[in-house]
């Protein structure tokens, strides 16, 4: 017990690291807010937390004009956190950063390693996962809109960090350069994702591995145009091939190898398609979701852009990271 004592003190101090005044208790656990680099972010504890526990981790990136607390209440990531045992990191940008709090996924100081929010964000992970024992083989990210779109940046730039990636109506790796770019490609799609595949693997570089995507979109979005989530995938297809065998095409095929139409009685019907290596190694899942806007399917109303009519795309996309999440590591 006397030899313990040490470890069992420092991991004391770690839980006890900095943070701002700000707390509350949300479903069972704990929601603390903090700052890195001038930024906030929050982090929920599940009920039943145990210091001395490990715990797989979830990122979870907002959208323009929403908060951490917004995104937390609307996708009802802590509720399942209680039933799954994970912690969840929010990042929250700043009107200071973005007028609308968007990420600025389109501009090209935030696309890359080592520059801009990417850097900010790896060091919220960094920092989490110095605080308490986090399972390095379970840590992935998810994002709606804009949030969806750094979340594609952030697997591209700090592969290492994540095991998936989640995209909620986002937008394929530089889809656009400038502003004026990123509206036209919301409007309509981005540049060809097969050149964009190319780009995410060399900007991976040494560190690229195969990464899990798994997309929803609605089909009536009106803000980012449902065209841009088969650009996820054909980017995503393109960059593991290259990272797996360094060949666009042979691993993950273009053509999905499971195609399913969903009915569902008292929610809205969705079509999920599934490309996947030969031999299941790697995943790449979509949903495409009937008459759902611009939303994070499956939400709660408690939340902004949300569709509780939407299949739970919090609770599938957990499950896709629980079974594709730790095939390839850096």
């Amino acid at each position: 017990m006397t030899g313990s004592l040490p470890f069992v003190i420092m991991a004391l101090l770690l839980l006890s690291l900095d943070h701002d005044q700000e707390f509350s208790t949300q479903s069972g656990g704990t929601f603390k807010t903090y700052t890195y680099q001038g930024k906030k972010f929050k982090v929920y504890l599940p009920k039943n937390y145990y210091f001395l526990k490990t715990y797989p981790l979830m990122v979870m990136l907002h959208g323009c004009t929403q908060s951490a607390g917004d995104f937390a209440k609307g996708t009802n990531m802590n509720t399942l956190a209680d039933e799954k045992g994970f912690i969840v990191i929010y990042p929250q940008q700043s009107s200071n950063a973005n007028l609308k709090k968007c990420w600025n996924w389109f501009e090209p100081l935030h696309q890359l390693r080592g520059l801009g929010e990417p850097a900010i964000i790896a060091g919220m992970v960094k920092k989490v996962k110095r605080m308490h024992f986090i399972q390095h083989d379970k840590v992935f990210i998810a994002g709606l809109s804009a949030g969806g779109a750094m979340s594609i940046v952030m697997g591209v730039t700090y592969p290492e960090l994540f095991s998936g990636i989640g995209v909620a109506a986002g937008l394929e790796y530089q889809a656009a350069l400038n502003v004026f770019n990123a509206y036209a490609a919301m409007a309509n799609q981005g540049p060809p994702p097969v050149r964009q595949g190319r780009v995410a693997h060399q900007v991976m570089g040494k560190r690229a591995k195969p990464m899990p995507v798994i997309v929803f979109h609605g089909n009536a979005d009106s803000t980012v145009n449902v065209l841009n989530a088969d650009q996820v995938v054909e980017q995503w297809i393109t960059t593991n091939n290259l990272a797996f065998d360094g060949k666009v095409e042979g691993w993950i095929d273009h053509k999905p190898k499971v195609v399913r139409e969903e009915k569902r009685q008292f929610g809205r019907d969705f079509t999920y398609a599934q490309y996947a290596s030969p031999k299941g190694e790697i995943s790449i899942d979509q949903y495409t979701v009937n008459g759902m806007g611009h939303a994070w399917s499956g939400g709660s109303a408690e939340g902004s852009y949300t569709d509780e009519k939407g299949p739970d795309s919090s609770r599938i996309m957990w499950e896709f990271f629980m079974k594709n999440g730790n095939a390839f590591r850096v």
